[in-house]
């Protein structure tokens, strides 16, 4: 049995640096992910006047409730969806002239349904070039807050943003919810506002946030589960093979865990702690039909795998994958296709039929991190598997392929 430890989640390093900035006193994050997206963010962070002090294993930064230090910044966001999201919604609360910027690549990823609900709470939030887009500029004033109506059917990065924002207005936020994908994001945001001292409660699709402001707090980050996902495949795929990752078990907080037992129904072996999770190769994938909306970051992992199921494998409700860093069925699409497999698509959903993947092939990757590290469970079964850009991992894990390749050739 292999023990790989995986680094932090990005998705709880993002929401824990936007809850240790909005705090009062100090917060110190525990084995924090660096990357290219959390150095982004932290980076904004330090360009707003927020104080960030980097180690070794520890982040340390210095709260401001009041907003950010800085009266004009210009903060670029690089890839980074949650940096390009959360941050407009954090200085919102402060009182300043704020301008953000994005690579090409995030300018072309939608923030509508997000900025709409900012300009309904009173915000004077402007996009500069093309409607519902970066780059654009923040006049903040304080957010007096009160209610609103949300479509988060796109990302749940749009309700996250907002009701972190709700404990920092004056009077507070009523958000309802008319459509939510990734809702265990969510549940992510809602735990980790509570651990720093906010009230929020849910009451059927209306989320309700009191005006309590943050407490700073010691926090330790859970390894990533979507990066976990593609050691679970490889193990899943290998006869003989097995992986535990420490640090996500029964009381994680990510719903991709979930991913594991999608990789049950498979015919894996599944075994989940209170201290970690282990899978087991039983030398069997079954085919399967799947709802993914919940866990879509790691469609691209199964699609990867699924060549190598006994019958089709069908993902289904996952339409929102398509509007991440590239369209990402659409991209899985292509590349099985190239490979040689049977593969039909839908607005929603893809289906792959078994099939023996032939190399040699270039994998498109279009710059994203996760069709790079989904296919590399593909190539454990197919030589001659390339990437045009494999070093676009950085954007979550930069030490990918070192890591990956130590634990395809441990006994």
């Amino acid at each position: 049995m292999t023990v790989i430890d995986i680094p932090g989640s990005k998705s709880v390093t993002a929401r824990a640096l936007f809850l240790a900035a909005a705090a009062e006193g100090t917060t110190t994050l525990l084995r924090p992910l660096v990357s290219d997206d959390t150095e982004g963010f932290a980076e904004g962070l330090t360009a707003l006047g927020y104080a960030v002090r980097r180690e070794p294993g520890a982040w340390h930064i210095d709260g401001r409730p009041d907003g950010p230090g800085a009266d004009t910044a210009e903060v670029y966001c690089r890839d980074g969806a949650t940096t390009a999201r959360f941050l407009p919604a954090l200085v919102a609360a402060g009182r300043g002239t704020y301008r953000f910027d994005a690579s090409a690549q995030m300018r072309g990823r939608p923030l509508g349904p997000l900025s709409t609900a900012l300009r309904t709470l009173g915000v004077d939030l402007r996009h500069l070039e093309k409607e519902g887009h970066h780059p654009l500029a923040v006049h903040a004033s304080g957010v007096k807050g009160g209610a609103l109506t949300l479509d988060a059917g796109q990302s749940s990065q749009y309700l996250t943003a907002l009701l972190m924002l709700g404990p920092l207005t004056a009077e507070g936020l009523d958000i309802t919810v008319t459509d939510l994908v990734s809702e265990p994001y969510v549940e992510i945001t809602l735990a980790m506002m509570r651990a720093f001292g906010a009230d929020v409660r849910q009451e059927g699709r209306t989320y309700r946030v009191a005006p309590t402001g943050y407490r700073a707090r010691t926090y330790g980050i859970e390894p990533d589960a979507s990066t976990a996902s593609y050691f679970f495949a490889a193990a899943a795929l290998e006869p003989g093979r097995s992986v535990t990752v420490p640090g996500l078990g029964t009381g994680a907080l990510q719903g991709d865990l979930a991913f594991a037992d999608v990789l049950r129904r498979m015919g894996a072996e599944v075994e989940i702690t209170e201290t970690g999770t282990t899978v087991r190769s039983t030398g069997t994938l079954r085919g399967l039909t799947v709802n993914m909306r919940d866990i879509s970051d790691t469609m691209p992992t199964l699609a990867a795998l699924a060549p190598f199921a006994d019958g089709p494998v069908r993902i289904e409700d996952v339409a929102n994958t398509r509007v991440k860093e590239c369209d990402r069925l659409d991209a899985c699409a292509e590349n099985l296709r190239r490979l040689g497999i049977t593969v039909r698509t839908g607005h929603d959903w893809i289906e792959i039929h078994p099939g023996t993947p032939a190399g040699p092939v270039e994998i498109a990757t279009h710059g994203d991190h996760r069709i790079v590290m989904s296919f590399a469970v593909t190539a454990l079964r197919t030589p001659g598997i390339t990437f045009d850009d494999p070093g676009c991992v950085k954007k979550t894990f930069p030490d990918f392929h070192r890591v990956f390749d130590a634990f395809v050739h441990t006994p």
